[in-house]
């Protein structure tokens, strides 16, 4: 699987080449590397989970959680280099909604085809939940509430105190889960027999991670690079390309991964891909790309737009409501899945 992964990633890379190399064509040259980009997530996210095995438990956990979303990080990077702050927070954003409403969605209409109950882990959905109301409906609703409503507060300085906060929360929640609590949270199965003979040798993995995001640094360039022709061109705003085509460009793998666990009933795995995913982007993710926004002089506060505010804390009040049981069938994953074509085809409305 691993080799399948690796020609198929150095294929679409050579192409991508090709293309940025062959013709001026922004359009050719935006979805070359979009697609070049899902297999070497995949890559990355292959190898993470491989080094992870070797190297334990807790520090395994470490790994997966600060890689787990560095494709989003690396594109955020980028685009802050490009003084697209409104492309990072619609990205922001799309990765919140998306994970949650679409992916998890999703997850839970596949797995629930197959399996009419699925049950998951209620304190870890419990303890999901709080993080959820604390990192997307305190941390981005409030400097938006504060900032458009009275003319007197300063973005910078409430970003600057939701980003700490944020960051504090989120490492003290890996200690959490990750040694205090570890036992008690435990709810992720072993890998099945067989699973884990897809792991290589550690070396392999490392040289693999290196050099994965080494070409996604560069072809996130590329895509980033093109960003505002493609809005051009297509008519679409740059709300609509963060939010829906950049967020699924960079959570694909782990979509594919989360699906795939509920189809084989490990749905609290599932919930870890999709939930563990949205908490690392709203809690680390985003307060990091604050903090290099600073060094870049090109600051991003946590001021969102209405539309985007709105569509994250629906997300999160709708996937809480469905995980309070600790229960899921396929008809409420076709309710989020629901909810997240509506906030689709609104982004998309946008001027």
């Amino acid at each position: 699987m691993n080799r399948v992964m690796t020609i198929v990633a150095v294929i679409f890379v050579a192409c991508s080449i090709v293309v940025r190399s062959a013709t001026d064509n922004a359009l050719l040259q935006f979805f070359a590397a979009a697609v070049a980009i899902i297999p070497l997530a995949a890559m990355m996210g292959r190898s993470t989970e491989t080094i992870a095995a070797h190297a334990g438990a807790r520090l395994g956990g470490l790994l997966s959680a600060t890689f787990g979303n560095a494709v989003e990080l690396i594109i955020g990077i980028f685009s802050l280099r490009e003084g697209l702050t409104t492309l990072v927070k619609a990205s922001i954003t799309g990765s919140v909604i998306g994970n949650l409403l679409f992916v998890l969605g999703l997850s839970f209409f596949i797995g629930g085809i197959r399996h009419p109950i699925q049950e998951f882990n209620i304190r870890v959905a419990r303890s999901n939940s709080g993080m959820l109301m604390l990192g997307v409906g305190v941390a981005f609703v409030i400097p938006t509430i504060f900032a458009r409503t009275s003319p007197h507060s300063s973005s910078m300085t409430l970003s600057f105190g939701v980003a700490t906060v944020s960051l504090v929360i989120y490492l003290l929640g890996l200690y959490f889960s990750l040694f205090t609590h570890r036992d008690v949270l435990a709810s992720v199965p072993p890998p099945e027999e067989g699973e884990t003979d897809a792991h290589g040798r550690l070396w392999s993995s490392l040289l693999m991670l290196l050099a994965a995001t080494v070409m996604v640094s560069l072809e996130s360039d590329w895509l980033v690079d093109n960003v505002r022709e493609i809005a051009t061109r297509l008519g679409w705003s740059e709300v609509f390309i963060g939010v829906v085509v950049v967020a699924i460009i960079g959570n694909a793998a782990e979509h594919a991964s989360s699906v795939w666990m509920a189809w084989k009933d490990r749905l609290d795995l599932s919930l870890e891909i999709a939930v563990g995913s949205t908490l690392q982007v709203a809690m680390f993710i985003a307060p990091v790309l604050f903090f290099l926004g600073l060094v870049f002089a090109t600051p991003m506060t946590f001021v969102f737009s209405w539309p985007e505010v709105i569509s994250m804390v629906v997300a999160v009040m709708l996937v809480i409501v469905l995980m309070l049981d600790g229960e899921s069938n396929w008809l409420e994953g076709a309710m989020a899945v629901g909810a997240y074509a509506v906030l689709a085809v609104g982004f998309y409305s946008l001027p």
